[in-house]
């Protein structure tokens, strides 16, 4: 049987309390796929899957943040939901890559996100299979392992590689298809690999040099704007032919991103 996660100490900080989150509920994820049977179940499609994990470390995660910050609100990808008073959200996405997870990939991590009226104030992204953890916090450098990452530089789109993901039911929609070609068709490499959050992560990190998805949920989101921002990058929604194209890199990968969704 899977081992209990640690609850987070009392009096911890924010960031501090994030980071705890999201290693515990990654760990926790980890041990269960070696050693449950994990129930995997179908959600809008063969690929959108949810598993015993993803509900596991939910519920680990939201039953901290009901005792550690009462008054803050709380939406999880599973379905859990607080209202809250504070002004202030917790978006947590407890198995970001669940597919991929449920597969036996190593590509998946636990994420989470603190948000305000002005945005994100923290972002922690777990990659269990790396040992890699990635904390963003508004007004400081977004660090991994606890080691500030070097600023992001700007390059051009042709000289970078691009994470994204378009869904094989939206691809007859000319809406999504045009605008995503028009962007994959300008960098260096497209890669596809299945969890939002790492990939931002990468992008903070330097190993990938953008990402664009469109319609991408705030779980999915938010964690890695932390993060991406606090590298000294930038993000970006864009309006287009009734999508939302959320896009994220240095400021001139996102600039040549938003004028290829403008010109689709």
């Amino acid at each position: 049987m899977a081992e209990d996660p640690t609850p987070p100490p009392p009096d911890v900080d924010d960031a501090a309390l994030a980071t705890h989150l999201v290693e515990q509920a990654g760990a926790l994820a980890a041990r269960m796929r070696t050693e449950s049977d994990l129930h995997v179940d179908t959600k809008t499609s063969v690929s959108d899957v949810v598993t015993a994990a993803d509900h596991a470390c939910e519920e680990y995660v939201v039953s901290a943040l009901r005792r550690l910050r009462p008054d803050d609100g709380i939406v999880g990808e599973e379905g859990a939901g607080h209202e809250g008073t504070s002004g202030r959200t917790w978006y947590v996405d407890p198995v970001d890559g669940t597919y991929n997870y449920a597969s036996g990939l190593a590509y998946w991590c636990s994420a989470i996100a603190l948000v305000d009226t002005d945005g994100v104030l923290v972002g922690a992204v777990h990659q269990p299979s790396a040992g890699e953890t990635w904390l963003g916090v508004r007004g400081r450098r977004t660090t991994l392992n606890g080691v500030p990452l070097a600023a992001l530089e700007d390059r051009h789109l042709d000289q970078v590689s691009l994470a994204s993901y378009i869904h094989p039911t939206t691809v007859a929609d000319a809406d999504v298809r045009e605008p995503w070609l028009r962007i994959v068709s300008a960098v260096a490499t497209p890669r596809v690999l299945g969890s939002g959050s790492v990939d931002l992560a990468g992008v903070a990190t330097g190993r990938l040099g953008g990402w664009a998805q469109h319609s991408s949920l705030p779980w999915d989101w938010w964690p890695g704007v932390a993060l991406v921002e606090g590298a000294g990058g930038t993000t970006l929604v864009v309006e287009h032919r009734g999508h939302r194209w959320h896009l994220a890199g240095s400021h001139q990968v996102v600039a040549e991103l938003a004028q290829r969704v403008a010109e689709s």
